[in-house]
Order: structure tokens, then sequence, then C-alpha cells
């Protein structure tokens, strides 16, 4: 069983920065591949980035490609976001997640389904 951690999340204004972290207490983290989704009020679950277990290779959504940055620390079974030049679009509950799944710990998945843990969330909010 794997649980994680969110912290980190907060009010900023717009044009402000926020780093989240996840924390795992898994003992095979450096396996699992890490994903940060969120989800806004009345809108489903959307992907955010994704880091191999490596943190070799990433990939991000269009709508954050620029500003954020995922990155992680084996040594410390955490997983980071930074998020720069926050908009207000960018309010939402933000949700690490670990999958166990070969390919997406070598490559990175942006499917919601390929993750296996979910984090309970942290609420980020950037007033205009």
């Amino acid at each position: 069983q794997v649980q994680l951690v969110e912290s980190g999340g907060g009010l900023v204004q717009a044009g402000g920065s926020l780093r989240l972290s996840c924390a795992s207490s898994g003992r095979t983290f450096s396996s699992y591949a890490m994903g940060w989704f969120r989800q806004a009020p009345g809108k489903e679950r959307e992907f955010v980035a994704a880091i191999t277990w490596s943190g070799g290779s990433t990939n991000y959504a269009d709508s954050v490609k620029g500003r954020f940055t995922i990155s992680r620390d084996n040594a410390k079974n955490t997983v980071y976001v930074q998020m720069n030049s926050l908009k207000p679009e960018d309010t939402a509950v933000y949700y690490c997640a670990a999958s166990l799944n070969y390919y997406c710990s070598d490559y990175g998945c942006d499917g919601a389904a390929e993750y296996d843990y979910w984090g309970q969330g942290t609420q980020v909010t950037v007033s205009s």
C-alpha cells in the first residue's frame, strides 16, 4: 500500500508562485511513475504533469507548459511541482498520483486511469 500526502497549497495572487510537495510512504517510491492532476469545481480531473521513475523524462499539459516544473527526490520519497506565473484558471484541488505501470515508469503517462494511488489533494487558489 502506498500513501501519498500533498502539501504546499494555498492562496496566491495571479503571477505568483507555489511549490507543491507530495510525500510517499512507499519503500519502492523510486520505481513509480508520478503525476500531478487537478480538478476545478464543476470540471473533470485533468492531467498536469508526469515524471518517470528516474526523473529523466517529464511531460506536461499544454496549459501549464513553460510555467510548471515537476521534479522528484527519490532519496526523500517526494515529488514536487513548481508552479510559476500562476493564473486564476489554475485554481483547483491538486492531486499527486503514483503509477506501478512499467510503461509509465519508463515513459510517463497522462491518463488518470494509469495511476494506482492518489493523495487527498491540496487546494490552490489564484486570485486575480
